[in-house]
């Protein structure tokens, strides 16, 4: 059975040291300190340390073997974004990452498939590298919950998404610059309670701003099973029904409506939420993520998934016919 894991995570071995180049910012950076092992300083802050498979495609195509998964879409880590940064900058940031992934795919078509980031802090520039990224053999882009704490619904943004659609590429919406991480650093709360809470923002930004509505061919996907929003969707619902005069304002659809119109991926660690994930969206809707090689994600590749009894239909929508459609592929591709 065809697997292709729609969410997983890649940077180059050697990557300038941006915060020299540009002259300010703590933009990141690796020191490679021990064999297989670097370190990802935030300037001159370490923020976390990662291992070979982050960067070695030859070793990430071994480790996936075990989990007889064949593809991976790859996309760069959040914390690569710079949206604060200068827009020209993060332009240029941007073409080095997407430059490394195309490269990538190009040797390796048929292992991996490769999504972009932009400089999305400035549209004119965005709309432009996101043209270039269809002309390098890229899939499609991979955004934040929010651009510097702007919720997705701003109109600054939509030329971006109204070109993602004329460009027939997909998105992928991760969670980053969690909402109130500051004030809840103990526990690891910001990748526990935040970024749950910061993907279903940016869901219902984009429900209630009216994008799906104004693009209904734009092909979305939110991480981590969309966050909090499917488990709240109730909540949701009842807010849009109960007070429209303040939920209701850009957007009269409710938001259940849109339910199917969209992806999520499966990571979710719990057959049971996945079983409520898929009869909210549909199978056809939930596509194989792992957010390898992190150890929050799904540490052996749909392996609960298996385990879990879901009909082999099912199973092959999630491993690989959504995600197929998400991005436009034919499974020729992989064959």
């Amino acid at each position: 059975m065809l697997k292709i894991d729609s969410h997983t995570h890649i940077l180059p071995k050697k990557m300038p040291n941006w915060t020299d180049k540009f002259g300010y910012g703590d933009f990141i950076y690796l020191q490679h300190h021990k064999r297989g092992f670097a370190k990802m300083m935030r300037g001159n802050q370490f923020f976390r340390e990662i291992k070979e498979n982050c960067w070695n495609a030859e070793l990430r195509i071994k480790e996936y073997k075990a989990s007889q998964t064949q593809v991976q879409v790859v996309c760069t880590i959040p914390v690569m974004f710079s949206y604060w940064a200068k827009p020209a900058d993060c332009l240029d940031l941007s073409k080095f990452l997407n430059d490394h992934i195309a490269k990538l795919v190009a040797k390796y078509p048929r292992q991996y498939v490769g999504l972009g980031t932009l400089p999305m802090q400035d549209a004119e520039l965005a709309v432009e590298e996101l043209a270039r990224c269809k002309r390098i053999g890229l899939h499609g882009i991979q955004i934040g919950s929010n651009i510097n704490d702007e919720n997705l619904n701003e109109p600054r943004f939509y030329p971006i998404f109204e070109a993602c659609q004329k460009l027939g590429l997909a998105i992928l919406v991760h969670p980053w610059n969690m909402m109130g991480e500051k004030e809840m650093s103990r526990y690891w709360l910001p990748w526990l309670v935040g970024m749950p809470a910061e993907t279903s923002r940016a869901l219902c930004s984009m429900i209630f701003g009216g994008i799906f509505e104004r693009l209904p061919d734009l092909r979305v996907n939110f991480a981590h099973a969309g966050g909090s929003f499917l488990p709240t969707i109730g909540r949701i619902q009842h807010g849009f029904d109960c007070r429209p005069d303040l939920v209701a304002i850009d957007n009269p659809v409710e938001p259940k409506k849109y339910l199917g119109k969209f992806w999520v991926d499966s990571i979710t660690h719990d057959p049971l939420m996945l079983d409520y994930v898929i009869k909210m969206v549909g199978s056809k809707r939930v596509t194989l993520g792992s957010d390898y090689p992190f150890p929050l994600g799904d540490l052996e590749v749909g392996k609960f998934i298996e385990d879990a009894g879901f009909p082999k239909n099912v199973k092959e929508d999630i491993f690989a016919n959504a995600t197929l459609e998400w991005l436009n592929l034919p499974k020729k591709k992989f064959q």
